[in-house]
């Protein structure tokens, strides 16, 4: 599992059907975590990637503003998390990205579903993306501070 974590002031995220728009998710200041769920991914890899999502020190201290030493949880952030498949992609080779790594929607819901359910058990304030829709994601990266994540690479 793949994630890429962005500290933000403001995020949202709109799902646009036919002819309307709508807004699924909004947060103030915290965390935009767009999260891929790969082949082979289990419950190891999504409490890893939450583990990490609420853990990693990425705000800055009040005392040194220059360094980084607080998490979402720490500074009363939320996080807005979106699926996002394209974190599969493999561009090594030729110039379009593969993503044969990509776990199918049926097998990768369940484990985005999870993540989410795991950060709000652990009293995170979690708003979410739409799981296999074409959004439109704005944001105010502050910062910016963007932190890649990967469970394969974690154990």
């Amino acid at each position: 599992m793949r994630a890429v974590l962005q500290r933000v002031s403001s995020a949202l995220v709109t799902v646009t059907d036919e002819a309307t728009a709508r807004e699924v998710g909004r947060i103030g200041c915290g965390l935009l975590a767009f999260v891929g769920v790969e082949v082979n991914d289990g419950p190891e890899d999504v409490r890893y990637i939450t583990d990490k999502i609420q853990g990693v020190r990425v705000f800055p201290d009040p005392a040194d503003a220059a360094r980084m030493t607080k998490s979402v949880v720490d500074v009363g952030g939320a996080v807005l998390v979106v699926s996002q498949f394209t974190l599969a992609g493999d561009c090594r080779y030729g110039r379009r990205p593969s993503f044969d790594t990509a776990a199918p929607p049926a097998a990768a819901r369940p484990l985005y579903e999870d993540v989410v359910r795991d950060l709000r058990e652990a009293g995170v304030q979690v708003a979410t993306g739409e799981f296999q829709a074409t959004m439109q994601v704005a944001l105010v990266n502050d910062g910016p501070v963007t932190v890649l994540l990967d469970s394969r690479r974690g154990f």
